[in-house]
C-alpha cells in the first residue's frame, strides 16, 4: 500500500493585474458604473500579447465601496463584464475585496495577498513565474507577500520602485523581453 500523496506541480505563469489605473481610467473616486468604466487605450492588445505568450490573466482589485454601501457586487461584476467584452474574454479570473478597514477586516484586501493566493492555487501557478502589475504600493506589497514579482505602472504615488513602466503596453514589453 502506498500512502504517499501525489505532488501537485505548480508550473503555470500569470500576470495579476490591479484594475483602476492599470486597466481602466482612474476617475478620482470609485469606478463602479459601467458608463464610467473606460478601458485604457492599448489594454486589449496588451492583454492579447500576454495571453499569446502563455500567461493567465487575473484581475485583483480592492472594492471598498461595497462595504461602504456605495455600490454592490453586481455593479463590480458589470464593470468586469465590460472589460471582458472590450478584451474578447481574455481575463481568466476576477477577484475583488469588498471590505474596507473602517467597516470590516479582510485578508482579501491588498496589501494582503489572499486574492493572489487564490489565483495561484486555482491555476496551479508558480509564483516565481508570475507578475503583479499595479499603480500603488499596496498592489506591489500584495505581490511580494505571495512571492510574485511586482511591476509599478504609471503611479502617481511618490515612492521608489523598480521595475516600473509608464503604462500596460510598456509593462508587457518589459515582461516579454525577459
Amino acid at each position: 500500500m502506498n500512502n504517499s500523496t501525489p505532488t501537485v506541480v505548480a508550473d503555470g505563469k500569470a500576470v495579476f493585474l490591479d484594475r483602476d489605473g492599470v486597466l481602466n481610467h482612474e476617475i478620482g473616486d470609485y469606478v463602479w458604473r459601467p458608463a464610467d468604466f473606460v478601458v485604457i487605450g492599448g489594454v486589449p492588445e496588451s492583454l492579447a500579447r500576454l495571453k499569446a505568450a502563455g500567461y493567465r490573466l487575473i484581475v485583483v482589485t480592492n472594492q471598498a465601496g461595497i462595504a461602504k454601501g456605495l455600490y454592490s457586487a453586481a455593479d463590480v461584476h458589470a464593470c468586469h463584464q465590460k472589460l471582458q467584452d472590450a478584451c474578447g474574454g481574455l481575463v481568466d479570473a476576477f477577484y475583488f475585496a469588498p471590505g474596507h478597514p473602517s467597516v470590516s477586516e479582510s485578508l482579501l484586501r491588498k496589501p494582503d495577498s489572499l486574492m493572489l493566493e487564490k489565483g495561484l492555487a486555482r491555476f496551479r501557478l508558480d509564483p516565481a513565474r508570475c507578475w503583479m502589475l499595479g499603480d500603488r504600493a499596496r498592489d506591489l506589497e500584495a505581490g511580494a507577500r505571495a512571492g510574485v514579482r511586482g511591476l509599478l505602472i504609471g503611479s502617481t504615488e511618490t515612492f521608489d520602485y523598480e521595475p516600473r513602466a509608464a503604462d500596460l503596453r510598456a509593462a508587457v514589453a518589459l515582461i516579454l523581453a525577459g
